[in-house]
């Protein structure tokens, strides 16, 4: 495989990897946890970082009483 094909190939597997850190940063995000923070979590530990952010707690769902 020529040289283009492998950087090609590379920035392809880039995208993909990129793309998929964002499943875990969207759910963690949807329960009002930070994106950012799960995003970054995602991009080093996917697995885990997907496992924690459906076990996470939702925190709209929270009730605040007043005291």
């Amino acid at each position: 495989m020529p040289t283009a094909g492998w950087v090609g190939l590379g920035i392809l597997a880039l995208a993909i990897w990129i793309a998929l850190a964002f499943w875990p940063a969207r759910v963690a995000g949807r329960k009002g946890h930070t994106f950012f923070g799960f995003f970054v979590f995602s991009l080093f530990l996917f697995p885990a970082a997907l496992i924690v952010a459906y076990m996470v707690s939702d925190r709209h769902d929270v009730e605040v009483r007043p005291v």
